[in-house]
């Protein structure tokens, strides 16, 4: 359930310039006056999948309500098309944590100052510095990323699954054993940890499991239907493998730690789940405050400044404005998200390779987000292509 640093990635291709130059733009866009000729979402797209060398990869990209999906990979095509299969997003899932917690927040079901011990644990005093809800989901908690048992109890499972080996009880009372040693709120640490603390302490303020209440605040008012916390049907859940891309990985289970990482979905839902974030007016009004709110930045770290975090999300400048994003990844799969309010497009790229050193994946995926495009494209549609082995 890392999050992977993003880097840049060329959106163009080196051979761009010795292409003929049609009277359009690929894709219906206008080409500028004297300007460079702007590869088609397809061939940026085709690109990308071939990039991630993974075996089965899906980039899923919306502009201005218009939808591109290309799919390939290195291994053989299953049986249920690649782009209809749930994914594994690892730590991405904190943006549906960040979304449900903005929800509660403008319902005015909770103010985000709530201290998370006084939650969890009814009898304990909240004392003179808690950890609050808004501590846990800005990674200013104090808390490291995983607790401090975790190695033991996870090492026998270690290249498997050793979040399954930390169910929610024993995150929780890690949690209340912990003194922190800094106080809440003075330093951004990213933690796996402080996530699914929060999601527990939102469980124990609403008397509803974090499953249920993600699926009744989030999930069905957004009609994500092909959106779960664990594999399913047989056949329906894309398999993970490892950083050889060959071996074959165990489903994720994220034990206690459903909060930072269990998610799991398909690219349409990905996608209709950035286009809400996109267009928050044409959401269910329920969600439409916090949609918004998951756009404000809420800290700022750095030498410069130039880190900047909201509720849910992590927020770059670009020419034309703030792009939001979030990476995440498993033992066996990788997922990255974001959105640009400035360019209309939302970008959903999943594949089932694990994370290795200067990984493709994520570059790719990033550079496309951050690509500046003109203008809306033509009629709405949804349009896909293949890349790589079919």
């Amino acid at each position: 359930m890392t999050a992977l640093p993003p880097a840049p990635w060329p959106g163009t291709r080196p051979d761009d310039a010795h292409r003929p130059v049609p009277a359009t733009a690929p894709g219906g866009a206008p080409r500028p006056a004297g300007g460079p000729v702007l590869p088609s979402d397809d061939d940026l797209l085709a690109d990308a999948v071939a990039a991630s060398d993974a075996p089965d990869v899906v980039f899923a990209l919306s502009r201005h309500g218009r939808r591109t999906l290309c799919t390939g990979g290195t291994a053989p095509a299953p049986p249920l098309p690649r782009e209809d299969l749930r994914y594994e997003i690892g730590s991405a899932t904190k943006t549906f944590t960040g979304l449900l917690l903005a929800g509660l927040i403008h319902a005015g079901e909770l103010t985000g100052g709530e201290p998370a011990a006084a939650l969890l644990d009814g009898g304990r005093p909240a004392g003179a510095a808690p950890v609050t809800l808004a501590h846990l989901i800005t990674h200013t908690s104090g808390l490291p990323a995983l607790p401090a048992a975790f190695l033991l109890r996870g090492l026998p499972a270690w290249h498997t699954n050793p979040y399954a080996r930390f169910p929610a009880d024993r995150v929780v009372a890690a949690f209340l054993r912990h003194r922190p040693r800094r106080r809440p709120g003075t330093r951004w640490c990213y933690s796996n940890y402080g996530v699914a603390v929060l999601g527990h302490a939102l469980a124990a303020a609403t008397g509803t499991p974090w499953e249920d209440l993600l699926a009744e605040r989030v999930l069905r008012p957004l009609g994500l239907t092909g959106t779960a916390l664990r594999p399913h049907e047989p056949g329906h859940d894309a398999p993970g493998h490892g950083k050889d891309g060959v071996s074959p990985v165990p489903a994720f289970d994220a034990g206690g730690f459903q909060a930072a990482g269990a998610v799991r979905a398909t690219p349409h839902d990905l996608l209709t789940f950035l286009e809400a974030h996109l267009d928050p007016a044409a959401a269910p009004p329920a969600l439409a405050p916090a949609l918004h709110a998951v756009r404000v930045p809420v800290l700022r770290r750095g030498l410069t400044h130039r880190h900047v975090h909201t509720l849910a999300w992590f927020r770059h400048p670009t020419d034309g404005g703030p792009m939001y994003f979030h990476s995440g990844a498993t033992l066996g799969q990788q997922a990255f998200l974001g959105f640009r309010p400035d360019t209309g497009t939302a970008l959903a790229a999943v594949c089932t390779r694990r994370f290795r050193a200067h990984d493709p994946f994520v570059a790719a995926a990033y550079g496309l987000l951050a690509e500046e495009r003109p203008g809306p494209p033509g009629a709405d549609g949804t349009h896909r292509s293949g890349a790589g082995q079919p």
